[in-house]
């Protein structure tokens, strides 16, 4: 018996060897990913240089209410007003929401799952075939109760990878809801400070007319008196119909840009017409905080949208990956099967099957390889979004910083102009008027005292814009707080170097 024995157990231990040799053999001719990598890498805002461009300060990030700085109430009840009833942000929440549900979704696709079925069948089976008579050749009806849970073992995470990267497009998505809330707000600002910009070259105007009118009347007493011609008298009447067409147009400037502060707030374009002159402030001072540039990439929701598109297609790699191994599935039912109704709810009737399912992929004319290296060339595409997203956002602090310093420069400049250009112009109105010089003089000195008024109107507007746009630039108040930055820095860094993605396609 003992000898029985050891001879059994030798077969047996030589069968064991023999199908580990077979299935190590089967493993080796599967399909793998050997070789496909990529060395694509997300930057890191320290690696540019920005000292110079970008100076560190003693400032602070913008807050949420940011646009309170211009100490406009209407501009803060036009932007509370966007944000209630704007369709732009109607549409980032939907696609929140869409987000969400495929990320609940993929996570489904981790639990067991239950169903529960009934079918009845009506059928005449063949007199001929494997089943005999008296069944074979008649008519049966076939009553069939089957109650069957189902799953996955995902030995190789490929459905927990799906859920992560699913989870990981939810946060891009409402990050992305974030640069829409972003970009609304700041474009409901910067149309209102253009709406400001349009009332006061209005009164500047306004103001033309009337010196030109003053002109006029001055030109009407000199031809009295034999001084001017009606050449003189034409010129003056040619000019105040200029300034009375330019004022006429701001008008329809002004209204234009009222209805469109109404489709910002998704309203109808009397909305527009109940929008007040604005009555906006200079706004603080221009200081930059001082962990600039570290810190914008969780300041500025376009950076972390980017950024979790990233982590989301790491995780898409994973899963094609885990595509490449076996995928084990076990099932079980138990149930009713009766043929008629009189014997379906018998224990004769009772049916149950139980087992594991098991696939594995051999051979596929390249499809799995082809898969993967679509998900690396995705996974490429989102880090060089990245990159030049961080590169953009770096540029436009840069160039708003620069447009406010470049803008305080010129003001200097321009109210200086500006003053002796008016003086110019009154001294020229009062000698004009004592017949000491010619309209010609007047004329020069009413267009140059114009142009000053309206060059130190514009560079103040420009100037709010400028901060506007910085504030924006800087994030608006945005804060990150879902830990995107760390999650896709160890997803980017670990994942997807070539050395380790090879060791593990060849293991």
């Amino acid at each position: 018996m003992s000898n029985q024995s050891n001879a059994r157990r030798r077969v047996s231990g030589a069968l064991k060897v023999g199908v580990s040799v077979m299935f190590a053999a089967v493993l080796s001719a599967c399909v793998n990913y050997a070789g496909i990598h990529s060395d694509a890498k997300t930057a890191e805002p320290q690696q540019y240089a920005t000292q110079q461009s970008i100076p560190a300060g003693q400032g602070h990030w913008p807050a949420a209410d940011w646009a309170d700085q211009f100490g406009d109430a209407q501009l803060k009840a036009l932007i509370d007003e966007a944000l209630k009833s704007s369709p732009t942000l109607d549409q980032a929440r939907s696609r929140v929401a869409a987000a969400s549900a495929y990320s609940e979704t993929a996570k489904a696709s981790t639990m067991p799952r239950v169903d529960a079925s009934y079918s009845l069948t009506r059928q005449q089976y063949s007199g001929t075939a494997l089943v005999p008579p008296p069944t074979g050749g008649s008519w049966q009806t076939e009553n069939k109760g089957l109650l069957s849970a189902s799953y996955d073992l995902d030995l190789w995470g490929k459905n927990r990878e799906a859920l992560k990267a699913a989870i990981s497009q939810l946060q891009a998505s409402q990050a992305d809801a974030e640069v829409v809330k972003l970009t609304l707000t700041t474009s409901i600002a910067r149309t209102y400070n253009q709406l400001a910009r349009l009332y006061v070259l209005r009164d500047i105007a306004q103001q033309e007319i009337t010196q030109r009118e003053q002109i006029d009347r001055i030109t009407a007493g000199r031809i009295a008196t034999g001084l001017d011609t009606e050449v003189e008298r034409k010129t003056a009447q040619a000019n105040l119909a200029t300034s009375r067409a330019a004022l006429k147009s701001l008008d329809g400037q002004i209204l234009a840009t009222r209805y469109q502060i109404a489709a910002l707030l998704g309203a109808g374009p009397d909305r527009g017409l109940q929008i007040a002159r604005p009555t906006l402030g200079i706004g603080d001072d221009v200081n930059l905080p001082d962990n600039l540039p570290a810190d914008l990439v969780s300041r500025r929701p376009d950076i972390v949208a980017a950024r979790w598109r990233v982590d989301a297609m790491t995780h898409d790699v994973k899963e094609a990956k885990a595509e490449f191994y076996p995928d084990i599935n076990l099932s079980a039912a138990i149930g009713l099967d009766a043929f008629g109704f009189g014997r379906f709810l018998t224990a004769a009737s009772r049916t149950a099957s139980v087992g594991p399912a098991i696939h594995l992929p051999i051979f596929d004319a390249g499809e799995l390889r082809a898969q993967l290296k679509g998900r690396y060339a995705d996974f490429d595409y989102a880090v060089a979004t990245y990159n030049q997203t961080l590169v953009t956002a770096l540029s436009e602090v840069a160039t708003q910083l620069a447009g406010v310093r470049s803008t305080d420069g010129q003001l200097v400049d321009a109210q200086t102009a500006q003053t002796a250009a008016r003086q110019a112009d009154q001294l020229a109105l009062v000698q004009y008027k004592a017949g000491l010089t010619n309209q010609l003089t007047v004329l020069n000195a009413d267009v140059n005292a114009l142009a000053a008024d309206q060059s130190v109107a514009n560079l103040r507007m420009d100037r709010r814009d400028q901060q506007i746009a910085l504030a924006s630039a800087l994030g608006g108040g945005f804060v990150d707080t879902s830990n995107a930055d760390q999650n896709a820095r160890v997803a980017s860094t670990t994942e997807t170097s070539a050395a380790e993605t090879s060791a593990a396609a060849e293991h």
